[in-house]
């Protein structure tokens, strides 16, 4: 007990706090419950993302997960309709299969992170590596040709989804002309 700082405490806290709302997340029955478990589970990686000393990574977690991501979720949810009499039943062999395949990926992640080594920080650069400002000076230095090759994937993306969701107009137009 002795010698451990207030980080280590809000550690352990956030990090017991986090495996409860992530069981809540999977053994809740009602999907509205499990997705506000999940936005809980986001807060609680944010404070670790704030214990890091990472600001700018909690703030964009919380906006893009907390925020969009679970509004999308939850409409998508309503959308659904779920009821219980629809659902189809799993058969025991799907379960066992499902927990043979969920045990074999915690043997391998226990496996992968037991020979990973601890990070060691230096004190005197410690207090800037969250900050917005060091990171645009990495990533618009060492990581700048991944970044603008990210940039043009994300906008080919965004045109493939216009030109996809977009209407014929021309077929549009010559089916209300002939009728």
């Amino acid at each position: 007990m002795l010698g451990y700082t207030i980080t280590q405490w809000l550690f352990g806290i956030l990090s017991f706090l986090a495996i409860m709302f992530a069981l809540m997340v999977v053994f809740t029955r009602n999907p509205v419950n499990s997705v506000l478990y999940l936005v809980l589970t986001f807060f609680c990686i944010a404070g670790h993302y704030l214990l890091l000393n990472a600001q700018f990574l909690a703030v964009v977690h919380i906006v893009v997960y907390a925020g969009a991501i679970m509004v999308l979720f939850l409409f998508i949810i309503m959308l659904m309709n779920l009821n219980a009499d629809t659902e189809p039943r799993k058969h025991i062999g799907t379960r066992f299969i499902a927990g043979m395949v969920g045990g074999i990926l915690l043997f391998v992640m226990v496996g992968a992170l037991r020979g990973a080594e601890q990070l060691q920080l230096v004190q005197g650069g410690a207090s800037q590596i969250g900050l917005v400002k060091n990171l645009g000076k990495v990533l618009f230095s060492e990581f700048l040709f991944p970044f603008e090759i990210a940039s043009i994937l994300l906008l080919a993306a965004l045109v493939g989804a216009i030109m996809i969701g977009k209407r014929d107009t021309n077929i549009n137009s010559k089916e209300n002309t002939n009728s």
